[in-house]
């Protein structure tokens, strides 16, 4: 919780939904309780999407899923993809200017509409041949949240292309490099 920055409700609030989605009321209820054992207590139903809350939110809540309900690696990029998918900001973005390239010009400003921090920036987008690189660049939170941008990258590049995405995360802070670097193909 001593983490620098702010994120928008609605990312706290969409890893609720993944829960309730997946275990239903009864996984959501139990991870409002964990919350509470861990001294962050949540009502989802109280939290305001477009007001920021402390970043460190947001892995508390992450970490008490993994410890919850034992996901993994392809979890965590799961829930990142579904935030992608139920993202106001994205459906709006991809009804009136949803192309790939577009994208990779405002990746930085929709990245503002999420987080008080980090920059994040498409370094190499080629739409032809299927790749994408992305980086973000002053944003070291948890080596979970690592998999949840990468699955939420992938869910964004979903939507822009039309097709299913792999990807990789090239560097990261985790592993000793100066910022992260996800690489997608379609």
């Amino acid at each position: 919780m001593r983490l620098k920055g702010e994120v928008r409700g609605m990312a706290v609030k969409n890893h609720a939904d993944f829960i309730l989605k997946e275990k239903g009321e009864k996984g959501l209820k139990e991870l409002e309780q964990k919350m509470e054992e861990l001294g962050y207590p949540i009502d989802q139903g109280k939290i305001q999407q477009w007001e920021f809350y402390p970043i460190g939110l947001e892995i508390v809540e992450l970490l008490a899923i993994k410890n919850l309900f034992e996901f993994g690696e392809e979890k965590f990029k799961e829930i990142g993809s579904f935030d992608a998918k139920v993202s106001f900001i994205l459906r709006v973005f991809f009804k009136y200017f949803g192309s790939p390239s577009r994208l990779s010009i405002q990746a930085q400003n929709i990245w503002k509409k999420y987080y008080t921090i980090g920059e994040v920036k498409a370094r190499e987008l080629n739409e032809k041949e299927g790749h994408a690189i992305l980086t973000v660049e002053k944003f070291k939170l948890h080596p979970i949240h690592c998999l949840h941008l990468q699955g939420y990258f992938s869910g964004v590049l979903k939507m822009a292309v039309g097709k299913n995405i792999t990807s990789k995360e090239t560097k990261c802070p985790f592993r000793g490099d100066g910022y992260h670097e996800f690489s997608f193909t379609w």
